[in-house]
């Protein structure tokens, strides 16, 4: 995935996606960076990553968009 700042993003839901899942994963980031994390919250954390990256595919192939 690319920055959307170095792009035109035209599709309302997708750039959404995309902002919930840089959210995701600067959050995974973020604590990770603080403290350790225990593997619960690791794997809690890196499902919702996964799952945006889910939800961002399954609208790209719905709707044909790549941004």
């Amino acid at each position: 995935m690319s920055c959307p700042s170095t792009r035109l993003v035209q599709c309302p839901e997708h750039a959404r996606l995309e902002e919930e899942y840089l959210a995701a994963r600067d959050r995974l980031r973020n604590l990770s960076r603080l403290r350790v994390l225990s593997r619960q919250d690791e794997r809690r954390l890196a499902d919702a990553v996964a799952v945006v990256i889910a939800r961002i595919k399954e609208h790209t192939a719905a709707h044909g968009c790549e941004h």
